[in-house]
């Protein structure tokens, strides 16, 4: 180890100096202790020990902030206050002032870009809003989450203002229920008529990576998945959670879950599909407004969102697609489950996490000036990026199209062979 630290000593100070050995610190992640173990030249160090990089989950983020100095080198996977937007209360209040500034700064049109989540009020600080709401729209279904919970604990439907409890928290024990907050939930419309695929619900997962908010650097993953309720969807009850929610550790409780089937589909899967039943343009007009919905939510917390030349973050966006077609955000999530629930799903989870290493670059293997790591394309860079376009039918500024490419082919492989230079005596990708 010391030998590995003197090393690590030699070529901290040089940003883009190429490291043949890196340490790494690892909370147990399944894939991702897979990706860390077989990357070349990396070497895992114990608890006491000292490490370049840290791939930790959200609870052991501020023990490793107040207890660490991080050196010029040192990386980890979060952002210290990554909540303003992983959070379902602290991302519609942002999303929201942001909506307001575009109103006051710009017009209305570029704020009705933001017109993507749906209402959502946080309890019981706006219960008198969403009371008045409630009233307006007699009738309507609306959904309680917890704010800070995710794989569909404590969600629940209702129709009715005598079934909702804000203060009941479903998912603690008769014990722990003293210390439940009543700021714990938020209230949202009920998006009441989903687009189906053979008439059950599903909803998207979609990877982003973010390596600086200042300035603001933004990658897309090619690759992700639709994750498919295992009950034909119905509004006749809504307290099936199996038709209503299609986190899969709740599919995967389902009565008749057929665990060699799933309940998911690779993102260029449900690309084709689309396409097929909908025609090209509209899939495009679609993905395009997805693309808006990454960018709009990332720049909506850049100002408050402490930028630390340390931090990274992999977010997990889950978006559910309306019988129109239209893209509605649900939530963000800073520790998006790595857990596989299928080989072709492990094959696809430790593609992105060996590309986030890729691109996060502790080797220093790249220039700085790539558009394109394995399946991450870059689609911000303190503003739109770019690519040139042979195909002028697809959405083009003067013969160039956004630089994003969500479902589309991933001939990874070939490009990080042409992109990354082995280290001597490493053996090619």
């Amino acid at each position: 180890m010391s030998e590995n630290k003197n090393q690590r000593d030699c070529t901290k100070t040089k940003k883009r100096e190429s490291r043949s050995c890196v340490s790494y610190k690892c909370s147990p992640f399944n894939t991702m202790t897979d990706v860390l173990r077989h990357r070349p030249g990396w070497v895992e160090v114990k608890n006491d020990g000292e490490w370049d990089f840290n791939w930790c989950d959200v609870a052991g983020l501020r023990e490793n902030f107040d207890q660490c100095y991080m050196k010029e080198h040192m990386r980890i996977n979060h952002f210290p206050n990554h909540y303003e937007l992983s959070h379902k209360n602290l991302m519609v209040k942002n999303l929201k002032r942001y909506q307001r500034n575009l109103e006051r700064d710009t017009c209305r049109l570029e704020a009705s870009k933001c017109d993507f989540f749906p209402s959502t009020f946080a309890l019981p600080s706006e219960y008198h809003l969403f009371l008045e709401e409630f009233k307006r729209n007699p009738g309507s279904i609306w959904i309680m989450k917890p704010v800070a919970k995710s794989q569909g604990k404590g969600i629940f439907l209702f129709k009715k203002l005598k079934d909702m409890d804000w203060k009941k928290d479903r998912t603690r024990s008769e014990e722990q229920k003293d210390a439940t907050q009543e700021e714990n939930y938020v209230v949202q419309r009920y998006i009441e008529k989903p687009y189906l695929i053979n008439g059950r619900k599903f909803d998207l997962r979609v990877y982003v990576l973010v390596t600086s908010y200042v300035p603001l650097k933004a990658w897309l993953y090619r690759d992700g998945f639709a994750r498919i309720s295992n009950t034909r969807f119905s509004l006749s009850s809504i307290d099936d959670k199996y038709m209503h929610l299609t986190n899969v550790a709740i599919q995967k409780a389902a009565p008749d879950y057929d665990p060699e089937k799933g309940c998911k589909w690779q993102m260029q899967q449900l690309r084709r599909y689309l396409t097929a039943k909908n025609g090209r343009d509209v899939v495009e007009i679609l993905f395009k407004e997805m693309d808006n919905i990454f960018v709009s939510s990332l720049l909506s917390v850049q100002k408050v969102i402490i930028n630390d030349k340390h931090c990274f973050e992999l977010y997990g966006y889950d978006i559910l697609l309306d019988q129109n077609l239209k893209p509605w955000l649900i939530e963000v999530n800073a520790s998006p489950s790595h857990t596989a629930s299928s080989q072709e799903d492990y094959e696809m989870k430790y593609r992105l996490l060996e590309d986030t290493l890729n691109v996060v670059d502790m080797e220093g293997r790249l220039t700085g000036k790539e558009k394109r790591v394995g399946g991450f394309d870059l689609m911000w860079n303190d503003g739109p990026v770019y690519v040139e376009n042979a195909d002028l039918e697809t959405f083009s500024i003067s013969g160039y199209t956004a630089n994003t490419h969500l479902g589309c082919m991933n001939d990874r492989e070939k490009q990080l062979r042409q992109l990354l230079k082995p280290f001597p005596g490493q053996k090619k990708m």
